[in-house]
Formats: structure tokens, sequence, C-alpha cells
């Protein structure tokens, strides 16, 4: 199973079609259950962070294996995301992914996680990169069970 916690609302129709494509073609793979949170906007940015953080902790058990998707994470190709999925769930199935809002995780969320992958250095619209997180967990299911994947 795995969890996917995002701050913010996805708000083009585009991208939740795409969105909801991706949690189809997982479905043959595992469950997936996605909980959006509210982005929390205040002056003080330390605050902002500090409340979403909570939101987040909230949503996550004790068993859960974290991975938070964090710029200064490790970068992983896509069969080396496979690879590091497939070792993960080996341990603990219960993987619980977290993409921040706009001023990043606080430093509770990351010290609750048990792993950290960064996509790129290059910073994403958070809407877009769920859609590229979804595409790459997809991605990594399908290498996972050596199956074709157009390139």
């Amino acid at each position: 199973m795995i969890k996917l916690i995002c701050v913010g609302k996805i708000k083009e129709k585009y991208l939740k079609e795409a969105i909801d494509e991706y949690k189809k073609r997982l479905s043959k793979y595992t469950k997936l259950d996605i909980i959006e949170l509210p982005d929390i906007c205040y002056e003080d940015l330390d605050k902002s962070k500090k409340e979403e953080g909570n939101n987040i902790l909230r949503h996550i058990k004790d068993t859960d294996n974290v991975i938070i998707l964090d710029i200064i994470g490790q970068e992983l190709s896509s069969i080396e995301l496979s690879k590091k999925l497939c070792k993960i769930e080996q341990i603990n199935s219960n993987l619980t992914f977290i993409i921040g809002g706009s001023y990043g995780l606080s430093n509770e969320v990351k010290k609750r996680a048990n792993y950290s992958i960064s996509f790129s250095k290059l910073t994403f619209p958070h809407q877009l990169f769920r859609v590229m997180f979804l595409e790459q967990l997809y991605r990594a299911y399908k290498i996972k069970n050596n199956e074709n994947y157009h390139k």
C-alpha cells in the first residue's frame, strides 16, 4: 500500500485527469491513497512550515516507512528508484511518500523520514510534480515487473 501525502490542492482539470490516469494504472500493482492537505500561508514562513508539518505528521502511522520528496534528497534514475522501492517494500510495505508545500518540509517531517529522494535540483510547481511523481512510481512498478514502458 502506498500513501501519498501532498500539501496543496490540484486546481487544473488536465492535471486531475493525469493523476486519475496514473492512479488507475497503478491500481494493477498497489493500492494508492492520496491525501491532500491545505496550503498554509502565514507571513511567518517558519510558522507556515511548522503547521503544514504538523498536519502531515497526523497522517503518518508509527509503522509507515516515510519517504520525503525533497530537493536535497538522493537523486535516482528510474531503474534505481524501482530497485530502491523493491528493497524498501521487502522490509515494510506501508510506504508513505510526502510532497511538501511551497516553503518545503518542516524539520519535524524531515526527522520522521526514513529516506529522502530528489527528482532534480530544479524547482517544479507542486501540482505538476504530483503528476511527475505518479508517472515515475508507475514506471518503477513496470520496471519491477519486467514490463515494457515507452522510453
